[in-house]
């Protein structure tokens, strides 16, 4: 049976926005697969952008290093996907491309965020990695990569692979840091884990940056006391085992 909507979750993107300013930083964490998550960080976007408060869009959708700065505000969805060297099989542009053009149309940089690939060998290896959190918040960090790799990954993989998600997490706090502006607000776009105050990129953020992060929740709302600042609810989507496919099949007896 479906659940009914949250109150909240009929209150305009516009006004929702609102009761979280002013900050530096703006953290929206997304279900993937959720659409309507990436709808509403379009308006987000729009949001901010018809203030004049924002700053940047950072997004973890990009790789750090790739940007839209020098781009004009005309520019074709062509120029802004080379620029930002798109990857359109992790990230549909579909789903993303709105967000982003609606930041490019606005004259506002759309910075990519996330950890380039070729620097992830090396962080599995960095050992001062283990140090950014807590012994509390990286068990947690780590429960979070087994579950995330469906409990398949070898426990000698757990470490590595952890430091790999704080150095993502790192990245995007840097790409905040990178893009602040007075009075303005640097909005960035990730998943909800990314987004969390005890594990993800909040931990990275110096304390002379105001941030509020907000979880945006598809179906029944879950507990966000104390890791996010605001919940937005939105219709649920259909669950799907992302880990039927790569579970071992279950032997059954003879």
């Amino acid at each position: 049976m479906a659940c009914a909507a949250s109150p909240s979750a009929h209150v305009p993107i516009v006004r929702r926005v609102d009761a979280l300013l002013p900050v530096d930083a703006l953290l929206l964490g997304e279900q993937h697969d959720a659409p309507e998550h990436q709808v509403i960080e379009r308006e987000t976007v729009e949001a901010l952008a018809a203030r004049g408060r924002l700053a940047a869009l950072a997004i973890e959708m990009a790789e750090e290093g790739n940007a839209t700065g020098y781009l004009p505000r005309d520019a074709t969805e062509e120029q802004v996907r080379t620029a930002l060297a798109w990857n359109d099989k992790a990230w549909p542009w579909n789903a993303y491309g709105p967000a982003v053009m609606a930041a490019v149309r606005a004259g506002v940089p759309v910075v990519g965020a996330n950890l380039p690939r070729e620097h992830m060998k090396d962080a599995m290896a960095d050992v001062s990695l283990d140090a950014q959190l807590t012994t509390e918040a990286r068990t947690a960090q780590q429960d979070a990569v087994r579950a995330g790799h469906c409990d398949l990954l070898p426990e000698s993989q757990i470490v590595p692979m952890t430091r790999i998600q704080i150095a993502r997490d790192r990245a995007m706090a840097q790409a905040i840091i990178k893009s602040r502006a007075p009075g303005k607000t640097v909005l960035l776009v990730s998943g909800a884990g990314h987004a969390n105050k005890a594990l993800g990129v909040p931990q990275h953020l110096p304390t002379d940056v105001s941030v509020k992060v907000v979880q945006m929740q598809a179906g029944t709302p879950r507990g966000t006391a104390g890791v996010f600042d605001a919940a937005w609810p939105t219709p649920p989507v259909p669950e799907k085992d992302y880990c039927a496919d790569v579970r071992p099949p279950v032997r059954r007896a003879s």
